[in-house]
């Protein structure tokens, strides 16, 4: 169950997010640098803060598996049962991506989308009616921060808004399983 202060802070992530801003959120793995991943400024904006290429798709995070059909029309149906029965959390890389920011699909126009179970980042989501981009929240080639206080400041000074809630958890944050998905119902692990 969210606290007040969580609602509260998710409030003020959704007003940056509909505005344009880049925000510092806490996820179902890492701490992540986000927007709304249908704004091609705020996605561009992520890329030049991580000091990353933008030719390297970013993944998004979703608040429920209803919303993956609008984001690719090749969701095969082995995806619903993988997202069901994983016991951490799994990217699924898909093709034919659609209405997100043009770079964030790969050059082969896959995205890789992750639903969200984790009950932040889910709601964040829900609220803002639309995917977000979720990236860990570090400057490209250097290592992801497993909690709030491992963020570079450089990182916290570059965005919007910095969410409050879960600073002081000291998890083990993990980035997420990844498999790649075709139509055909192909399916290759790409990170365990």
């Amino acid at each position: 169950m969210l606290t007040k202060e969580s609602l509260t802070d998710i409030s003020s992530a959704v007003e940056i997010i509909k505005s344009g801003g880049v925000i510092l959120y806490p996820t179902d793995t890492i701490w992540g640098l986000g927007c709304d991943a249908t704004n091609a400024e705020a996605v561009e904006r992520i890329y030049r803060i991580k000091q990353r290429a933008d030719s390297k798709a970013l993944i998004c995070l979703v608040g429920g598996d209803n919303m993956l059909p609008y984001y690719s029309d090749s969701i095969p149906d082995v995806a619903y049962d993988l997202i069901e029965f994983s016991e951490r959390p799994l990217t699924l890389i898909v093709d034919n991506a659609r209405n997100l920011a043009p770079s964030l699909l790969a050059a082969d126009g896959s995205v890789g989308l992750r639903v969200t179970k984790e009950e932040f980042s889910r709601t964040l989501c829900n609220r803002c009616k639309r995917a977000l981009v979720s990236t860990s929240a570090n400057i490209s080639g250097q290592p992801a921060p497993k909690c709030f206080e491992d963020i570079p400041q450089e990182i916290i000074d570059a965005v919007d808004y910095v969410c409050t809630s879960r600073r002081k958890e000291k998890g083990e944050g993990k980035p997420s399983s990844i498999i790649k998905l075709t139509a055909t119902n192909e399916i290759k692990i790409i990170r365990p």
